[in-house]
């Protein structure tokens, strides 16, 4: 049997089409492959931080614990008491409460009870408390909450500045009259 040169020419194209096919296809499985697993890796969130401290003792005492994701603090829950009196402050990042900017390591937490500063640290996260509503956290009688409370990585203890202070009793406002001193008044010897 004799091919016809256009049988032969059309199994050549096809044979060489098929072998294009197959070397690009084989070309691209890497390049692909390899933007696929990149796009998982994106996706994969920055592991979740854990770090609380305590200090004082069953009747006076504060506590706080933090969750720092990416480098940035997510929440954090503030308890502190000294009887009769305790104060609670829980605050996530997101929620309808408070508003959150972060520059650099510092975020600044505010809310309509007063406002947080927050400073991460590599060895510790501290917090400074500044003019936070006593009543409303605390339930107590007017006054503000200032002062700051570091988390130290991989200690228990907490260092506290002026933060007990908020348990303490405010002085009353209204001023209260000095006493008199009585001069006894001799009677007039003229009369």
């Amino acid at each position: 049997m004799t091919e016809t040169p256009c049988n032969f020419s059309r199994a050549t194209t096809i044979g060489w089409a098929v072998a294009l096919a197959a070397a690009v296809a084989v070309a691209m499985y890497p390049a692909t492959t390899l933007a696929q697993k990149k796009k998982v890796k994106a996706k994969q969130p920055a592991r979740l931080e854990r770090l609380m401290c305590t200090r004082g003792t069953e009747d006076e005492h504060a506590r706080i614990a933090v969750e720092v994701r990416g480098g940035r603090v997510q929440s954090f829950a503030y308890y502190s008491k000294k009887k009769p009196r305790t104060c609670s402050v829980h605050i996530q990042r997101d929620d309808a409460f408070s508003t959150w900017s972060d520059e650099g390591r510092f975020t600044k937490v505010t809310t309509e009870n007063g406002d947080f500063l927050i400073e991460n640290r590599r060895k510790d996260v501290k917090f400074l408390f500044r003019d936070v509503d006593r009543m409303h956290y605390c339930g107590s009688e007017i006054g503000r909450i200032n002062g700051t409370l570091t988390v130290t990585r991989g200690k228990r203890d907490c260092v506290i500045e002026k933060l007990m202070d908020a348990h303490q009793e405010e002085p009353d406002p209204t001023p209260q009259p000095a006493p008199q001193d009585r001069v006894e008044q001799k009677p007039d010897p003229r009369s």
